[in-house]
């Protein structure tokens, strides 16, 4: 069973019925085959490595391609539980693996579609789908003559000549079937079904109402005035957007997906920064696509099933798998950070006020006050203005000589254009990786601006995954929402998106690295809070003195950033950590509480739910706000990160450990890249972890590298 369709499902009841007329049966055949025939995810690509033909998918071939996926697979699973022949690795668990290939082909385009270049047609197939999905989920997890036989394999599975790899594919199997249900009686069975498919459908009702949300309140703006402190591309981009959205005349601020908002930082108008921070923390609070009800009514449901599987709460049944293991794990990291980052953020806030105080400025710090404040602090202590920094930060030189460059002297690879490859918008470039020995090793798609359509955040995923069972290789694709400048100008990223870039890039060679026998095993199918490690230890190669030194150059005079700046900027590195790490404990811990509930506990009131919640753990300051508030908290409700968000500083911990190990090893060099990434990025989840950790890193992480990374450790 692939990784992907653990979620894709669809109930028994799509199954065909048996035969009873010839005549019509013929026409029926007839008329499917035609179909078929038609429809290009029928058929695996005839490109290289299976890459999607985008120039022959239509959004009118998914919802038949992903019917009759479900309908395959569920025979083919059938025939694996009622085979009379005694149960083996190879004929059941392998030949699960094997399975679906027709629904995860079409699965894989169509939700990495879904996100990142919706429609509503797209939007009205995922909504129908959705219940069908889980459904078919169910239908294989719940299945007892299925399980039997994996459960016959896990008691025997030492006993069988396997494998380690193949050992560890049993233990995966077994893991996932139990946490499934596979093991309830029949009556919670039903209930459980019950409750996955209404998880789904709220889940993808979130979803688009969020989406619909980030249109619904960008913010116009009627004079250009309003705008001081802005580029004129970045004016010039509000104008264009306000035309499109027929507010001929006016501006259009969009909001990102976060509570604080980077415009933020160089907004003069107080007003206006109000209005539009108001507008990214309100949001789903009321109105027509609020998300508040479906926030309570999925912490209820999960909790609800979390019982059913015997845990205490969702967060107890989610970490059972996880590194973390228990919540009281997570409650313990946080809570032994919290006294210094609270400190660290007090601190800050001072300087801001005095910032405030200074500049002429009556009144105290609000939420929309710190970013805009923060950069002048900024300034003045390290002399480094943004403004300054800008022209050597060009999108096409952080991708080509940042990210790319890094991957070349780390693990000798090189990424090729692929302009002959179809893509699913204009803005998409294919690439080919090619591995030091000149051979090809994947494909990997850039889609890296913002546009309608696409849901806020960045992400890596796969159209096509590594497997040596099946003789695939990666198909990768990186998603961002950077704004893209005018046409004809150059698009300038922020230091943060920089860093996103490296991070993203570090999923994505996690997933092109891979080299693994079977499906669910490869890549990024790793735990929650490890899967967050190689895309946090990549990220910070972005701040490498060689690696800064070779994309941080002027966009018009090709000039490296001089010295003197470039170590304004470095220092500058730890600079509203305290905010930065504040702010994702908030939302890390109020998902942890949410997960918390127990099944019995009343349906919650949102705001006050969060208010409490943060006040418990003492971050309830006024104005460093979760990153994301429970109703826009994409990772926690309709994504896959619900008691789980914690995972990144989890990760990061790994991260930082590795990192700072790297430093003691030569830093930049080929030979400890070369030894990450046989030991980290190539062996997926065929390795435990920890085991692979280790294997590295020769012991366990420590917490030190973490709080130098985030400055948390230095004198104030």
């Amino acid at each position: 069973m692939r990784k992907s369709f653990i979620a894709i499902a669809i109930g028994a009841t799509l199954m065909t019925g048996a035969m009873t007329g010839c005549s019509s049966q013929d026409t029926k055949a007839t008329n499917v085959a035609a179909v078929q025939t038609q429809n290009p995810l029928f058929q695996a690509s005839t490109l290289q490595y299976q890459a999607p033909d985008f120039n022959a998918i239509k959004d009118e071939h998914f919802q038949p391609a992903l019917e009759q996926g479900i309908k395959e697979q569920y025979q083919e699973i059938l025939a694996i539980a009622n085979n009379p022949a005694a149960p083996t690795f190879d004929n059941t668990i392998v030949a699960m693996e094997k399975s679906g290939a027709l629904l995860n082909r079409a699965s894989s385009v169509f939700y990495n579609l879904a996100g990142s270049n919706s429609n509503p047609t797209l939007r009205k197939i995922q909504g129908e789908m959705a219940p069908k999905m889980a459904a078919h989920s169910d239908n294989i997890n719940l299945n007892p003559a299925l399980f039997a036989r994996i459960e016959t394999i896990y008691n025997n599975r030492n006993n069988l000549g396997l494998t380690p790899e193949a050992v560890r594919l049993v233990e995966v199997y077994h893991q996932r079937f139990i946490m499934a249900g596979a093991k309830l009686t029949d009556e919670q069975k039903v209930k459980i079904r019950a409750l996955n498919e209404e998880q789904s459908t709220l889940t993808n009702e979130f979803s688009q109402r969020l989406l619909r949300l980030t249109k619904d309140i960008a913010i116009v703006v009627d004079n250009k005035e309003q705008l001081a402190g802005l580029s004129d591309n970045e004016i010039t981009s509000a104008a264009n957007d306000a035309k499109a959205a027929g507010h001929e005349g006016k501006y259009l601020i969009n909001i990102t997906n976060t509570t604080r908002q980077p415009i933020l930082a160089s907004l003069e108008n107080r007003e206006l920064r109000q209005r539009i921070w108001e507008a990214s923390a309100n949001r789903g609070l009321k109105g027509e696509n609020e998300t508040a009800s479906l926030v309570s009514r999925l912490a209820q449901l999960r909790a609800e099933r979390a019982a059913l599987l015997g845990y205490e709460n969702w967060a107890s049944y989610r970490l059972a798998p996880q590194m973390a293991k228990t919540p009281e794990a997570v409650y313990s990291m946080f809570g032994s950070m919290v006294p210094a980052v609270v400190a660290n953020t007090e601190k800050e806030a001072a300087d801001i006020q005095a910032m405030i105080n200074k500049t002429g400025g009556k009144f105290e710090l609000a939420p929309w006050d710190w970013e805009f404040y923060a950069e002048k602090v900024r300034q003045e202590k390290y002399a480094l203005d943004a403004n300054s920094i800008r022209p050597y930060f060009e999108f096409n030189r952080v991708l080509e000589d940042g990210v790319f460059y890094t991957l070349k002297e780390l693990y000798g690879v090189t990424l090729k254009p692929r302009p002959d490859l179809p893509v699913y918008h204009p803005d998409v470039k294919a690439y080919e990786m090619f591995d030091a020995d000149g051979s090809s090793m994947a494909i990997f798609y850039a889609d890296y601006f913002a546009r309608e359509g696409k849901r806020g955040g960045a992400w890596m995923s796969s159209f096509v995954g590594q497997s040596f069972l099946e003789g695939t290789k990666p198909v990768v694709v990186n998603v961002m929402n950077i704004k893209k400048a005018p046409e004809g100008q150059p698009t300038f990223v922020s230091y943060n998106e920089v860093t996103t870039m490296f991070h993203e890039m570090g999923h994505g060679t996690h997933g092109m690295f891979s080299k693994v026998t079977y499906p669910s095993l490869s890549g990024t199918s790793v735990s929650r809070d490890f899967v967050e490690f190689p895309s946090t230890f990549e990220e910070d190669w972005a701040a490498h003195p060689k690696v800064l030194a070779n994309y941080a150059k002027h966009y018009e005079t090709g000039k490296p950033i001089p010295d003197e700046l470039l170590q304004k900027l470095l220092k500058s590195g730890s600079f509203n950590q305290g905010f930065d790490t504040l702010e994702y404990m908030a939302a890390a811990l109020v998902d942890m509480e949410w997960h918390s509930l127990s099944p019995d506990a009343p349906l919650q009131d949102v705001a006050t739910f969060e208010a409490n919640a943060l006040k418990k753990h003492g971050l309830n300051i006024t104005a460093v706000p979760p990153r994301y508030k429970s109703t826009y908290f994409a990772h926690a409700f309709p994504g896959g990160y619900s008691a789980s968000y914690y995972a990144y500083m989890w990760s990061e911990i790994l991260a930082a450990d590795a990192f700072a190990y790297v430093q003691t090893q030569g830093g930049l060099n080929r030979d400890i890249g070369m030894k990450y990434r046989k030991t980290i990025r190539e062996v997926g989840n065929s390795i435990a972890p920890m085991e692979a950790y280790k294997n590295f890193r020769g012991q366990e992480p420590t917490t030190e590298g973490l709080l130098n990374r985030r400055g948390l450790n230095q004198t104030k």
